[in-house]
């Protein structure tokens, strides 16, 4: 562990961010994720394939939950008091999304709690905190007079000893093909030598600077858009069985277009893209996708009118037909959320993976998608790269956190 630039991933999902902190030169001790779908995911791409993590004897390699962690291993935890130099991570955050009924009672905002007691334990020397856009918007019946939840979890890490920043921050602007703004917040112990408020205050004002020079070197701008991400990826360029599902009918690679398709794809050999089986569409839908196409030329990336709800009695609450020439809004776990921008069908699993920035040899384990009550349960491929953190722009912040170090 020593002289090596080490965390410990927390509510690590299928990987985003540790992929990005792998790219930029971070090394894992072990990641915490309660989902078996996703750690699934996490074990074949990191842990087995990249053998990125030193996972600790005393830790099974498994899904596991945060307090099950704290309860059983806090010894061990506190043996890592001060040799950690990073706790990376955000607690889920459906408690405070803005894309479902924000609710400041259910019990996944208290695993903010556990995040910050696990802090406390650990003492790492610095924090990385991602959450969701309404994280930062006051909830007006809580105890604490209405204050936003990114202001508490400041201050409780400001009273655990930490200089810290929060700051809202869109993927979009670092290379993503998406306009996802998501809550980051940067921690530096306040013992270490030249510590000061101003060092976590230049994580943001570093990682705007440098996003034009990380980008250029990737033969990448800040402007990718959908067609940019997704365009190699057409049902028309031809169809096999899907290989873990035979049942289902794949894509195969169109023509490869731009820098961005040149590295997702880099060291593909395949000529079946991973995880991108195609949903089977009855014909009504179709013809009423290809209607809502042929209809919303002049008005993409917004949800359907009123009007056209009620000319197909569509019932959904959102359907957005995409723009090829946009970033996409903010990608759902829900992928009938959206029309492809030219084909008359949902998004794959694979083109969600490349307007999430994940490459083409990441794999995605599990279920490709579930519904009913079971959609509470299960954490299937749509829903966790719904969830991720683009590994594009958590490469960018390894990068910036690496220099935080040399403080």
């Amino acid at each position: 562990m020593k002289n090596k630039l080490t965390y410990i991933d927390l509510f690590a999902g299928c990987g985003g961010l540790s992929l990005g902190l792998h790219q930029s030169g971070w090394k894992g001790l072990f990641a915490i994720e309660k989902s078996i779908d996703a750690f699934k995911t996490l074990e074949y791409n990191l842990i087995d394939q990249k053998k990125h993590f030193d996972w600790p004897k005393w830790l099974p390699q498994q899904a596991l939950e945060i307090n099950e962690v704290l309860d059983k291993y806090k010894s061990k935890l506190e043996k890592l008091k001060g040799k950690v130099t990073m706790i990376a991570g955000g607690p889920p955050c459906q408690g405070f999304s803005m894309a479902g009924k924000r609710n400041e009672y259910d019990l996944r905002n208290d695993l903010i709690n556990s995040y910050i007691n696990f802090v406390k334990i650990v003492e790492p020397k610095i924090i990385f905190f991602e959450n969701v856009k309404g994280f930062t918007m006051e909830f007006k019946k809580n105890k604490e007079k209405g204050i936003a939840y990114s202001s508490q979890v400041t201050q409780k890490l400001n009273a655990a000893g930490y200089f810290v920043k929060g700051q809202l921050v869109n993927f979009g602007d670092y290379g993503v093909p998406q306009k996802r703004t998501r809550f980051i917040l940067v921690g530096i112990k306040k013992t270490l030598d030249n510590a000061t408020q101003e060092k976590a205050n230049e994580f943001f004002s570093s990682l705007e600077n440098n996003k034009f020079e990380f980008l250029k070197e990737k033969g990448l701008n800040e402007k990718t858009n959908l067609q940019d991400a997704i365009s190699d990826l057409f049902k028309q360029n031809g169809l096999e069985p899907t290989p873990d599902f035979p049942s289902f009918q794949s894509g195969i690679y169109g023509k490869q277009k731009g820098n961005y398709q040149k590295l997702m794809r880099q060291g593909i050999k395949n000529e079946i893209a991973d995880s991108h089986r195609f949903p089977k569409h009855s014909q009504l839908i179709i013809e009423r996708f290809k209607s809502i196409l042929e209809e919303t030329t002049d008005r993409r990336n917004f949800n359907i009118s009123a009007e056209i709800q009620e000319k197909y009695n569509i019932k959904k609450r959102t359907v957005i037909p995409l723009n090829a020439q946009d970033k996409t809004p903010t990608i759902t776990t829900l992928p009938d959320d959206y029309i492809h921008y030219q084909e008359a069908r949902i998004l794959t699993v694979r083109e969600y993976a490349r307007i999430q920035s994940f490459p083409d040899w990441y794999k995605f384990q599990g279920k490709y998608t579930t519904g009913g009550k079971l959609r509470v349960q299960e954490v299937p491929r749509y829903t966790q790269i719904g969830n991720a953190i683009p590994p594009l722009f958590s490469e960018q912040s390894g990068l910036i956190l690496k220099s935080l170090i040399n403080l």
